[in-house]
Parts: structure tokens; sequence; C-alpha cells
């Protein structure tokens, strides 16, 4: 299904705050997932300017990406002419037209995405059995929204006035549920920005089993276990 998204405008096509802090963490989690190997191929959903895209590039990883914005893909086409991404979002049939990766990452996209489960749907398709889906989102813990409201800092974190703004809230259950959900097993989690507890986001790793199935037989366990862990 091919939906005509509005999209985001950039400014330009440098890497965004965020990704000083959460692509050295990226980083370490794809170079261990590879450990040397020479299937190092990424598919980067939601690549926005190609910032991200362009790091794994230059770290030796062969990247493709796809972004809802014509603007932001504008600017990345004409800033990484080298890497093949195209205007596409989670809602197209990005696996008939890239087929597989060893790793999909997809960085502060979904707090953004109207229909989660079919994100991580198309997300759980391009990745290889024994591949890695990495995505990174705010974090939203108990602790962290008690000390922005007492800071009077809500409204300047959801942003509700912001065009193209925060739509979704993810804690570290409601994230590994919807992984779980789509198929995903061995979900793990890293806090990057501040201290873990009041962490400015969260980055959730996940593995697609080697055999379709596999996963769906230990769900409801792996989501009781990360329940109870908190």
């Amino acid at each position: 299904m091919s939906v005509k998204l509005d999209a985001t405008t950039y400014v330009h096509a440098k890497p965004t705050t965020a990704h000083a802090y959460i692509l050295p963490a990226v980083l370490d989690v794809l170079d261990s997932h590879f450990d040397g190997s020479l299937e190092n191929d990424i598919f980067d959903l939601g690549c926005g300017t190609g910032g991200a895209a362009a790091a794994l590039a230059g770290r030796g990883y062969y990247v493709v990406g796809v972004d809802p914005s014509s603007d932001g893909i504008a600017k990345a086409n004409v800033n990484y002419p080298e890497l093949p991404l195209n205007v596409g979002s989670a809602y197209d049939d990005l696996f008939r037209e890239y087929g597989t990766f060893n790793a999909v990452i997809s960085l502060e996209v979904v707090e953004h995405v109207y229909d989660p489960k079919a994100f991580t749907s198309t997300m759980y398709d391009l990745v290889k059995p024994g591949g890695i889906a990495v995505m990174s989102t705010p974090y939203h813990g108990y602790l962290k929204n008690l000390a922005l409201a007492a800071m009077g800092k809500m409204d300047d974190h959801f942003m509700p006035l912001k065009e193209h703004g925060h739509i979704k809230f993810w804690s570290k259950n409601t994230l590994s549920t919807l992984l779980l959900d789509a198929g995903f097993d061995n979900v793990r989690f890293e806090y990057v920005g501040r201290i873990p507890v009041f962490a400015k986001s969260m980055i959730a790793v996940a593995q697609k089993p080697l055999r379709e199935g596999v996963g769906a037989a230990v769900i409801s366990d792996s989501i009781r276990r990360l329940r109870s862990a908190g």
C-alpha cells in the first residue's frame, strides 16, 4: 500500500542534534553485531537528509535509505549523491523493492508514525533471518515524565503545537511489545543522553529469528519478563 505523506521540510542536511548522542551507541551495536563480517548491508528507514546513513557509509557499511520527505531526500541527494537514498515510507512495499538486509535502523522516527504496527511489520520484512532491527526514540519512563511535569516542561517535550511533531510516546514496555508482536525476539535496550532514568532517548535492539515463527512461541513469556523487570 502506498500512502502519500505530508512530510517534514528540512532546513539543512546535517546530522541532527540527537545524532550526537545516538549514533555512537548505534555504531557500537552494529560493529558488535557484524564483528568484522563482510555481510554488512544496512537499511535506514526514515533516513531524513541522510546524515546517519552517511556516517554509517563512512564506517564502511553499505547503506540504503528511504524517507517520506521529498525535501529531505532532495537535500540528501545533493549532499550524499553516492548513497542510494530515495523517497519512500514504511507504508510502501519496501521488501518487494529493496529485498532484505542484515540490519535495519530507524532513528527517532517511530514517535512520528501513525501506524506503528505497520511500521514494525515493514522493518521485520526488511531484516534477513538472524539480522537485527535498531530503533531509537525519545525515552518516556515514569520518573522522567514526573520530573518533566514537576518542572513544567511537558508542553516543550510533547510539542503539541509543532507541525509533524511527536504523536506516540514510548516506554520500554510498549516498545518491547511492539517489536515482539512484529515477530522479533531478544529485545534489549540501551539508554543515551543523561543517566538512564532520565535518558533523552532509548535504543531498542531486536533480532529476527533464524526460522520464521520461532520468536512467536516466546513472545508472551518475553513480554511478561520485560514488564516484571520494569
